[in-house]
């Protein structure tokens, strides 16, 4: 049976390591922060963090909280239809129910960190590093204006990431074999 897993959490927590794993696994990979990167470059928008800030919350603000998934529910449907998928950066309740209502089998998994060792983590990333008030500023706006937080509370797993890849993993192994018993 295929699988349709949506990895959610706050910045820095380990979506993308999570996502890059079950690609190794044969998953098909669809970023939801790809949409929004996408639709900066065709208005030539030069992105940066107040930039996407202000571009997601006036693209939600005009489409509604649900317009990711709405704009990627056709290449969700079509990867699905070949096999295993994982959404990277599922961020609202809004994207939750739309999703949820066609896949009745989407299964979340939320990863969390301490927030020190997240801000640590954003701090040191090559790709799109933020300061600590940029990140802060990022969580507050996630919380409050994107309805981040329906998705990480409902998760069907969590996975705390404060240490090593090998738990990470273990634990990720341990879920999906969960996910396969349900079957």
């Amino acid at each position: 049976m295929k699988k349709l897993i949506a990895v959610v959490g706050m910045s820095g927590t380990g979506k993308s390591v999570a996502t890059s794993y079950l690609e190794e696994q044969g998953y098909q990979k669809i970023y939801f922060g790809g949409v929004i990167y996408d639709k900066m470059k065709e208005k030539g928008i030069p992105i940066t963090p107040d930039s996407q800030k202000e571009f997601r919350e006036n693209l939600r603000k005009e489409h509604g909280m649900g317009v990711v998934a709405k704009i990627l529910l056709p290449k969700i449907e079509e990867a699905y239809q070949q096999g295993n998928t994982v959404l990277d950066g599922l961020y609202s309740w809004d994207e939750y129910l739309i999703l949820k209502d066609k896949f009745k089998d989407l299964k979340l998994i939320c990863v969390c960190t301490d927030k020190k060792i997240r801000y640590n983590r954003v701090s040191e990333r090559r790709d799109r590093p933020f300061s600590k008030d940029d990140i802060i500023k990022r969580d507050i706006t996630e919380i409050e204006n994107t309805a981040k937080g329906g998705p990480i509370a409902f998760a069907d797993y969590y996975i705390l990431n404060n240490g090593g890849f090998e738990d990470f993993y273990a634990r990720l192994e341990e879920i999906l074999k969960d996910i396969d018993k349900e079957e």
